[in-house]
């Protein structure tokens, strides 16, 4: 399969960036998107130009590395997959392919397609951590979890941080993966003890970082890797009220008005 690749170039943050064309021959439909840009590279480094530099890991769609904007989709053109994943049997032969580094303030880019995304880092560490001791490792039955809250949980804890919801989101907002990060420890009982703390803590940060707020689209639902749902949201909304208004009314008592 033969491709044309415009690809986004950029020395670092404050240089200004363009797209350059590169023509790319002989790839196998079974080759992945990285493997790809992989032999690029190699054609670059043996021309002696710089090779593209972008961003990846374990390549198996677990650590979210592979962000990539590719014909105006995160991860590309195919459902549930990170880039990592991605096929060029997903394109036609003699396609012309666009990639874009993530395109949000609160992640600058670094290099080309690599951007830094340590904003989400940082919302984590907002959150602060679970103060449960849990001592040794317990019975699975010890604590008793409801079937629906533990697969709920499970599946918002699935999210891999990759920003493809930021990227989706006309204002950028963080809202699916910081939902993500605090529906999954809301619903679980060694959760609880810091839960209004942090959600309150973590939409501060996210707000601080220069995120958007909800468009309601549903974009980021739908650009998902790992399809977290957006019910998380409005988890998150639920939680963050009900922590601002618990913090009021404590607030009020103490204060004499009861």
């Amino acid at each position: 399969m033969n491709f044309t690749l415009k690809i986004w170039r950029q020395k670092n943050a404050k240089a200004r960036g363009k797209f350059v064309t590169y023509k790319i021959s002989d790839i196998s439909s079974n080759c992945s998107f990285l493997e790809m840009l992989d032999i690029l590279n190699e054609q670059l480094v043996v021309k002696g130009e710089e090779p593209v530099v972008f961003d990846h890991d374990c390549r198996e769609g677990i650590c979210g590395t592979c962000s990539l904007y590719i014909n105006g989709r995160p991860h590309g053109p195919d459902s549930a997959v990170t880039t990592c994943q991605l096929h060029m049997r997903k394109f036609k032969d003699g396609d012309t392919i666009v990639v874009e580094p993530w395109r949000a303030r609160p992640f600058p880019v670094i290099k080309d397609l690599m951007v830094n995304r340590t904003a989400f880092d940082e919302i984590i560490q907002a959150g602060g951590f679970i103060s449960v001791n849990t001592g040794g490792i317990p019975d699975a039955n010890a604590i008793l979890i409801p079937k629906d809250y533990a697969e709920t949980s499970m599946d918002a804890a699935a999210c891999i941080g990759c920003g493809a919801c930021v990227a989706a989101c006309k204002n950028a907002s963080a809202m699916l993966f910081v939902a993500a990060k605090v529906s999954h420890l809301a619903l679980l009982p060694q959760g609880k003890a810091e839960a209004t703390l942090r959600v309150q803590a973590m939409v501060k940060k996210m707000d601080e970082l220069g995120f958007g707020n909800c468009t309601n689209t549903g974009a980021c639902e739908a650009e998902c890797p790992k399809q977290i749902s957006i019910t998380n949201i409005a988890r998150m909304n639920r939680e963050f009220l009900g922590a601002k208004i618990g913090a009021q009314t404590k607030k009020t008592a103490v204060g004499g008005g009861f």
